[in-house]
């Protein structure tokens, strides 16, 4: 690590470092020098991320632009480059490190603490797109290739299907009915942005909670962090995945369903701070689409816990038997009771969008 943080531009000399955060990709540190300050050194996951120097072709770009669009230096993450001049460094193994400059009097919630983070979570998120609305995100490139193109998720279900390895299609077939029933919907945003019904935005495609920086004092957000998978695509899938995470009342592998419900509330709460963000800057159809996009975001990952599930559990970590299999319930139970809610969902985003 020293070897590594010595060949970036950072100021001083690397004096502690200590694993730093609660992600589960990157391997990540936190490096303070003899001048007090301190640095993020990232080692980036060459299995997940396999083209790390478009990657950070992406980081760059989108950290650059946001930049100029701010006042407080800590409302954008900022890459420190290394000694070559790019914004990241190979080791001798061929792993790929980056530094960033630590974010000071800002504080990471795994989990909201009250309905207000994730107001502040939807306000974060929103005005993201905004600032970025005028980026050329056909530029990007994908750092995971169809990550929410939900008809290859759904071809991807039908070859686990078809090939069976563990043979434990025959004890999921509740969850296969539920499945391939919503299939003809998997296409909604992924044919609205091929026939240009919806726009190609910058999407950062990981809106939780823990991705944001807030003020350690005011609990106000400062920035949006963890840019690995921004890439092109649709507000939708940002706005989706955020109600998909943020307004369950049940952890993502809860087993009792019945404690797995969408609280309307926390739903209201979230929409009216994303919308606040994002300014005016979402067309009719998007904001149209809202629902839909929170609805199929859910789907999509409750697609993609059974296809690992049914392929032995490759992808998502586990820590018992048939996680991924409880973690699809949960998905299909949301997607169950927003059908059930519809209308009230779409008259709440409704009157929230004014």
């Amino acid at each position: 690590m020293e070897q590594m943080i010595n060949r970036f531009a950072v100021k001083g000399l690397p004096v502690t470092s200590c694993r730093f955060g609660e992600g589960h990709i990157n391997e990540t540190y936190l490096v303070t020098c003899d001048t007090g300050l301190s640095y993020i050194l990232q080692k980036i996951n060459r299995q997940v991320f396999q083209k790390p120097e478009e990657l950070m072709e992406n980081i760059a770009r989108v950290t650059a632009f946001l930049e100029k669009r701010s006042a407080d230096r800590r409302a954008s993450m900022h890459l420190v480059p290394a000694s070559d001049g790019s914004m990241y460094a190979a080791d001798e193994k061929g792993e790929y490190w980056r530094v960033y400059e630590f974010i000071p009097d800002s504080v990471c919630l795994q989990r909201a603490e009250k309905p207000q983070d994730l107001y502040h979570v939807g306000l974060a998120f929103g005005n993201f797109q905004q600032l970025l609305a005028d980026f050329p995100a056909a530029e990007l490139h994908e750092s995971i290739r169809d990550f929410h193109d939900t008809r290859v998720r759904y071809a991807q279900l039908h070859e686990a299907l078809a090939q069976d390895v563990m043979g434990r299609a025959k004890d999921c077939g509740e969850e296969i009915r539920f499945a391939l029933a919503h299939e003809q919907e998997a296409g909604v945003i992924v044919d609205g942005l091929a026939d240009g019904t919806l726009p190609l935005r910058v999407t950062h495609n990981d809106t939780k909670l823990n991705n944001i920086l807030l003020d350690y004092t005011t609990r106000k957000p400062l920035c949006v962090i963890d840019l690995d998978t921004v890439m092109p695509g649709s507000a939708l899938y940002d706005y989706g995945d955020s109600v998909r995470f943020g307004v369950s009342t049940a952890a993502e592998d809860e087993r009792d369903l019945t404690k797995v419900h969408v609280d309307m509330d926390l739903y209201r709460v979230f929409t009216q701070g994303y919308l606040e963000g994002c300014s005016g800057s979402l067309t009719e159809a998007e904001t149209a689409l809202l629902p839909m996009g929170a609805k199929l975001m859910t789907l999509e990952c409750g697609v993609r816990f059974l296809t690992d599930h049914l392929n032995g559990d490759h992808y998502f970590r586990i820590s018992r038997e048939e996680h991924n299999l409880h973690r699809c319930r949960t998905q299909f139970r949301l997607v169950q009771e927003m059908e059930d809610r519809w209308e009230e969902i779409t008259q709440m985003i409704g009157e929230t969008a004014g």
